[in-house]
C-alpha cells in the first residue's frame, strides 16, 4: 500500500437475539465459564491487539442500552460507538459502513473488518494473520479445513461425495479495504434480494475482480449457536 497510514476499524456483528441458544437474552450477553459474557471475550480480544484502531458495536437495537453499559463498565478505549443492527446480516454490516464511508480519508488505508460476537474464542493470532494478510491484500477472510466427508444430497438421499481438499470452513474476523467492501455493498443494495450470508459473499458476488485470501483459523475460534457451545 502507498498511503500514509493505515486504519483498522472493527465491526462486532452482535444483532442477532440468539433464538437458537434459548432464553430471554441474547446470546452474545450470556456468561462464559469465567463469568464474562460472549460479547465482552469478542471485543476483549480486538480490544487487546495493537493492530486495532477502533472498534463498533452492532448491536440489536432492543439491546444497545446494555451494550453501551458493558462497554463503561469495561472501559473499553477503542469502542468508539454501538451502533443499531439490521434484522438481517447484510444489514447490520451496512450499517456500520454506510456510517464510516462518509469519513474515511482518501490519503488513508482503511480496512473494515467484520466479526461474530457469537466467536468469543477468536485469538491473538488469528488477529495479527489477518492484519498481516492486509498488508498485500485487499480481502482477507479466516478459514479452517473440512475434516469430515461432505455428502452432496436431494432430499434425503445421498446423491455424491465431494472431495472435501476443495472446502474449507468459513471463520471470522472478515477484513477488507474500504474501497472494495463499500462499493460492493452499494451494488449489492441497488439490486436487491440480497443471498449472501456474510461479507466476504457480498464481495464475490458484487465486486468479484477482487480475490479473496484466506489465513488459516482455528477451531477454538468456534461460533456459539446452541446453549451447550456455552460449556464447552
Amino acid at each position: 500500500m502507498d498511503s500514509n497510514e493505515v486504519k483498522n476499524i472493527v465491526f462486532i456483528l452482535a444483532g442477532g437475539t440468539g433464538s437458537r441458544v434459548g432464553g430471554e437474552r441474547p446470546k452474545q450477553f450470556l456468561p462464559l465459564s469465567d463469568g464474562r459474557s460472549v460479547l465482552e471475550h469478542s471485543v476483549d480480544a480486538f480490544e487487546a491487539s495493537h493492530y486495532i484502531d477502533e472498534i463498533v458495536v452492532v448491536m440489536h437495537p432492543e439491546w444497545m442500552d446494555e451494550a453501551e453499559q458493558l462497554a463503561r463498565t469495561n472501559a473499553w478505549k477503542k469502542v468508539k460507538k454501538v451502533i443499531s443492527g439490521g434484522s438481517e446480516r447484510w444489514e447490520s454490516s451496512w450499517n456500520a459502513i454506510s456510517m464510516y464511508l462518509k469519513e474515511d480519508k482518501k490519503d488513508m488505508d482503511t480496512f473494515y473488518w467484520f466479526h461474530d460476537a457469537a466467536r468469543p474464542f477468536v485469538s491473538q493470532d488469528i488477529i495479527s494473520r489477518v492484519a498481516e494478510g492486509l498488508k498485500s491484500h485487499l480481502a482477507v477472510t479466516v478459514a479452517v479445513p473440512v475434516t469430515d466427508t461432505l455428502y452432496q444430497v436431494k432430499g434425503n438421499k445421498v446423491d455424491g461425495i465431494r472431495n472435501r481438499k476443495e472446502f474449507m470452513r468459513a471463520q471470522t474476523p472478515q477484513a477488507f479495504h474500504y474501497l472494495v467492501i463499500g462499493p460492493a455493498y452499494m451494488r449489492a443494495i441497488e439490486k436487491g434480494k440480497i443471498k449472501a450470508t456474510d461479507d466476504v459473499g457480498i464481495l464475490m458476488e458484487y465486486n468479484p475482480e477482487v480475490d479473496v485470501y484466506f489465513v488459516e483459523g482455528e477451531e477454538a475460534n468456534k461460533k456459539i449457536t446452541y446453549k451447550e457451545d456455552l460449556e464447552k
